[in-house]
């Protein structure tokens, strides 16, 4: 039984509904049992206070009648006591600077030893015996001191402290049994955004990841977890849309290649040939497994681009990544002409960009080399300044694009129908637009078929580049 009660308290995890309402119900009952104390110790100082001012009172009276009046002896000062208002239990005792008892009456708790130990030298003293309140009042009379002692039972502060109890008492168990109730409500409706989440979550898989929270106001701390549970959604979605396009488009674009390449080997291994034979279809293989290398690397690329969102950006000139663009591509298309064109400011520093160099020299050469593969004319290239931007026209005079297929040219594997006997995958301005969209820059294509296409690339000067994301 007891193992079986120990294992089921391990087990009880307390919900965030059930542990806020206990914070509150004992925070509630804190409060309330230290208010209680305090009302409790002032009404009690205060009504203590009140009856030995009573006390004192009546032991000044008792004393002017009993020494400072000499008609009145010890028989008539008692039958005065008798006759007035008293004390509830009421001792009074007095005596002389010996400690001698001169008078008493009613004397219990005033014994000679109690009265010997509660004799002061100040001129008023109180003091406690049981239940009783007493005072020592120090009379002086003739050059004489006298000592006047008084103990009674306060009655009525005993019944209010009482009353006071009970009170105190009901009211803070109604109100810990108000604030339990409250607490409930107030936690259940705390709690209902996070269980409204929780129920949102669970629905969400990797099948939808496109379903959102919703996010109310934008204002409190569960709404702004909402924001940046979608902000991770959104994350989630880019990385498993990348990761299933990377999947599609290698499938896609993979497997007719291998399939030929298979198919070819299968036909020369079908029976045996002479060396020419085989080294021709070597030399092809070979040539395919280039092209396949360069799509890999190409894919690999955009499928990087696409998870890229912090890249390290420095300033860079924008005449010195065009040149370095411009060695680059002639090395592949040796005795093409690019001529570049740039009109200098009168400030070199207007010429300066921020942005990452290696990706920028990846983009301005892709644009390069696909102006030398689609022309056979020569490249222009022409840099000026527009504004707060810095604008690069890169021009060819080849075969243009269709103008209702301008709008799809960034989409990957996306190839124009009059380039489809030009060799290419369609992945190249794919990885452009991705890598200008991360440095902001505005990217414009006009183009007519048969007379050549213009790229202009806007890039904002430092300070002024947003950073997009897709």
């Amino acid at each position: 039984m007891d193992l079986a009660f120990i294992a089921a308290k391990k087990n009880y995890k307390m919900n965030i509904k059930t542990r806020l309402s206990l914070q509150f119900t004992v925070v509630v009952f804190g409060i309330l049992v230290f208010f209680s104390i305090l009302v409790y110790y002032f009404s009690f100082t205060s009504q203590r206070s009140k009856f030995r001012d009573n006390l004192l009172e009546k032991a000044q009276n008792t004393a002017i009648l009993s020494i400072n009046i000499e008609e009145i002896d010890s028989t008539l000062l008692k039958k005065i006591h008798q006759t007035t208002k008293s004390f509830e239990s009421e001792e009074i005792a007095i005596t002389n600077e010996s400690n001698k008892l001169l008078y008493s009456n009613k004397t219990n708790f005033l014994t000679p030893e109690n009265i010997i130990s509660h004799t002061y030298n100040s001129r008023v003293a109180y003091f406690s015996i049981g239940e009783k309140d007493g005072v020592s009042y120090k009379h002086q009379s003739n050059n004489q001191f006298y000592h006047v002692f008084i103990l009674a039972h306060d009655t009525y502060r005993a019944e209010n402290i009482r009353e006071l109890k009970i009170i105190l008492l009901w009211s803070i168990l109604i109100s810990v049994w108000l604030s339990v109730t409250a607490s409930y409500f107030f936690s259940k409706s705390a709690i209902k955004p996070i269980s409204n989440i929780i129920t949102k979550v669970k629905e969400i898989n990797s099948a939808r990841l496109s379903s959102r929270l919703d996010e109310g106001k934008r204002q409190d701390e569960i709404e702004q977890l909402a924001i940046t549970f979608n902000r991770m959604l959104s994350d989630l979605e880019k990385a498993f849309k990348s990761q299933d396009e990377f999947v599609s488009n290698a499938s896609h674009e993979l497997r007719t290649p291998l399939a030929i390449m298979i198919a070819e080997s299968d036909y020369i291994l079908s029976r045996i040939r002479n060396k020419e034979e085989y080294t021709t279809h070597i030399s092809g293989l070979i040539e395919d497994l280039r092209k396949m290398n360069t799509l890999i690397n190409s894919l690999l690329e955009l499928a990087h681009l696409n998870d890229h969102k912090n890249i390290q950006m420095t300033d860079l000139r924008i005449d010195e990544l065009i040149f370095n663009a411009i060695q680059s591509t002639k090395s592949k298309y040796p005795g093409r002409k690019i001529m570049p064109k740039i009109e200098y400011p009168d400030n070199e520093n207007d010429l300066i960009i921020s942005g990452n160099q290696g990706l920028l020299d990846i983009a301005l050469k892709n644009l390069f080399e696909n102006a030398c593969k689609f022309s056979t004319n020569d490249v222009e290239v022409k840099i000026s300044m527009v504004d707060q931007s810095i604008e690069v026209c890169i021009s060819d005079h080849g075969v243009g694009i269709p103008e209702d297929q301008i709008s799809a040219i960034f989409n990957p594997f996306n190839r124009s129908s009059n380039v489809k006997y030009i060799g290419g995958f369609g992945i190249g301005l794919s990885i452009v637009a991705r890598i200008m969209k991360l440095h902001s820059v505005e990217i414009k294509v006009t183009s007519h078929v048969d007379q050549g296409t213009n790229f202009d690339l806007l890039f904002p000067k430092p300070g002024l580049r947003n950073n997009f994301s897709s």
